[in-house]
């Protein structure tokens, strides 16, 4: 951090992209750019999606908009360029210098601006690269220390973590408890009860080859790695890989989705405070500060989001050939038929497509099901929107609400596909809108072309099991695939001729809270997978390693591979290195100890008859 001198006019540097501004306008994350980008007199006022515009000014042609990063009221307004917030004076200036990529930002009440520099980043990977080599994190006291830190910050900071989920996406403290708190909780606990066992060495079985070796599977970390987290889920999905690369013994660089801003601000205040604050750092930012940080040699990286950023975030790993771990999404099948016990599989279903306002990565995405069952679902649906969220969803404090103003204008278009069956009603300045279902979808429509993340519901009507196969396989793996059906054969022939992340039967959601088993994509809904042991996993490297003594024997045995070579000593080697069906050496290893216990008790007993003898 660099903090300016106080003078009249303080001047803060900051790296400053002005087409990745722009970007970020043309992606959301600023609603708008008020003015043009010619040089104009009068600074222009308004508002923004992030919050207040304050008073700018620019030169060499371009118009930069500066917009309050914290909710503020009044004075004291927050300056946000480009991730970056401040506190501000009363006015700020804000000027584009003949330097490219270079802005000084200049107060006029004399207070002062910090900021972090992007070139930086180097910097900062370098310091937690230079605390990974004093060896600590390799421990494993280190280790449970820092996870019972982390523990301990989720217990101590509920409160606040609450509040910032409910700022940032309106959660209710029952869904940021059980879908975010209390999951990463429970994963550190399974690590904490688990960590020893994970970290031992491996023993795989011998052949005749290394029989008089040691052979093992040591756990390595990768050494920094940086952890990416998506703002639909933005504590837990950005936390619970931290716990697998900490336990795993690696220092960890934290970047928190700059989407959930109250979210990702907490994390950045609390984590040092809990954590070693050499080993584990947490860096804020947008666009261009992300695009800079990935420019950095990391070891490993994992990150959640977009299918879109994934491939962004994959390219800038293969400059540096850094092993990654892509969670990213799709459009997550719902298979239904007239055989389920209706009541209860469309709660499953409506729940899992509602919770988090639909804005979640694995959320039943679309339906497929008869004619006939779509009559049946959509009217228990309208009785269970009526049970979870009363006459009217918008009124419930369980129902939360859309992130960003470029998110809800994307859904809106979606409710012009097909017809509405269900709900259909919106409110721009809550960002609402109802749980609703779709019917008469095309599947070429927009609403069945990409991931909705909403609460929007499309079904799109098949005559069987074979055509929602042959529909599923037609279109990108999904990351979920989630069958209701109680047939057996439905079942099975569902579950094997389709591809998908992961599977739930006569549910949604829930697999994602099984820890033992793994959570990931496949092709375009992701790379790699997590959750307790996996998570660690992901995060170390499995060393390979054989070591030898010096004992005649072993020595003797291996003698044939040394030059002169003589078929006597090829026959010889082909006929040890030959893989064996059948009895292992383990087994012969327990069968010869049994055997010389034999001998021994035979030896015994035969000494005995001879004393008696005597």
């Amino acid at each position: 951090m660099k903090q300016t001198e106080a003078t009249d006019t303080p001047t803060l540097d900051v790296s400053v992209d002005v087409d990745a501004l722009q970007d970020s306008v043309a992606n959301g994350y600023v609603e708008a750019v008020l003015g043009d980008l010619d040089s104009f007199s009068d600074p222009p006022m308004g508002s923004a999606t992030n919050g207040h515009v304050v008073d700018i000014s620019a030169t060499n042609g371009h118009t930069l908009v500066v917009v309050d990063g914290i909710s503020a009221v009044g004075n004291g307004h927050g300056v946000h360029s480009n991730g970056l917030t401040q506190p501000a004076a009363e006015h700020v200036r804000l000027t584009i210098e003949d330097d490219p990529g270079t802005t000084k930002l200049h107060g006029i009440n004399g207070e002062d601006f910090q900021s972090i520099d992007m070139a930086n980043y180097a910097a900062i990977v370098q310091k937690t690269r230079d605390a990974f080599y004093t060896g600590r994190t390799l421990d494993y006291e280190f280790r449970v220390k820092q996870l019972k830190n982390l523990l301990r910050l989720f217990e101590e900071n509920e409160t606040d973590l609450i509040s910032a989920l409910e700022a940032d996406l309106r959660k209710s403290k029952m869904e940021s408890c059980i879908m975010e708190l209390e999951i990463c909780k429970n994963e550190i606990r399974h690590t904490l009860l688990s960590l020893k066992d994970w970290m031992k060495p491996v023993k795989p079985e011998k052949t005749f080859v290394n029989m008089l070796d040691e052979v093992a599977i040591y756990k390595d970390p990768y050494g920094v790695v940086l952890v990416m987290g998506a703002w639909n889920y933005p504590v837990q999905l950005t936390i619970s890989p931290v716990i697998g690369a900490i336990a795993a013994g690696n220092c960890v660089i934290i970047k928190p989705s700059e989407i959930a801003t109250a979210s990702a601000k907490l994390m950045a205040d609390l984590v040092p405070k809990y954590l070693d604050q050499e080993c584990f750092q947490v860096v804020l930012g947008g666009i261009p500060e992300t695009t800079e940080l990935l420019k950095q040699k990391f070891d490993y990286i994992f990150y959640t989001g977009s299918t879109t950023v994934g491939k962004i975030v994959r390219a800038a790993a293969n400059e540096h050939l850094t092993p990654v771990t892509l969670e990213l999404g799709g459009k997550s099948p719902v298979y239904l038929d007239n055989t389920v016990n209706m009541s209860v599989a469309v709660k499953r279903i409506i729940w899992g497509k509602v919770v988090n306002a639909g804005q979640t990565c694995i959320a039943p995405d679309y339906l497929l099901c008869t004619r006939e069952t779509q009559e049946k679902f959509v009217a228990k649906a309208k009785e269970v929107l009526q049970e979870f969220y009363g006459s009217n969803p918008k009124t419930s404090p369980d129902m939360c609400r859309i992130v960003s103003d470029r998110q809800f204008q994307r859904l809106q278009e979606y409710l012009k596909c097909g017809k509405i069956a269900v709900g259909g009603e919106v409110d721009a300045s809550e960002r609402y809108i109802a749980p609703t279902i779709l019917v008469d979808v095309k599947p070429t429509e927009k609403v069945m072309q990409d991931e909705i993340f909403g609460p929007i519901l499309p079904i799109v009507n098949v005559e069987n099991a074979y055509e929602a196969i042959k529909f599923i396989n037609s279109r990108e793996k999904p990351l979920a695939f989630y069958v209701f059906t109680s047939d057996k054969k439905v079942k099975d022939l569902l579950l094997k001729q389709t591809s998908s992340g992961g599977v739930a039967v006569n549910d949604t959601l829930m697999h994602f809270t099984a820890e033992g088993l793994p959570f990931g994509g496949v092709g375009c809904s992701g790379m790699g997978a997590y959750h307790g042991k996996f998570t660690f996993d992901t995060f170390t490297h499995n060393k390979g390693t054989l070591i030898k003594d010096y004992n005649i024997v072993g020595e003797s045995l291996s003698a044939a591979r040394y030059p002169p070579y003589s078929e006597k000593g090829l026959t010889f080697l082909r006929t040890l290195m030959k893989k064996r069906r059948g009895v292992s050496l383990a087994f012969l290893q327990y069968g010869a100890i049994f055997g010389l216990g034999m001998l021994a008790m035979w030896g015994i007993n035969a000494l005995q008859k001879s004393q008696e003898n005597q």
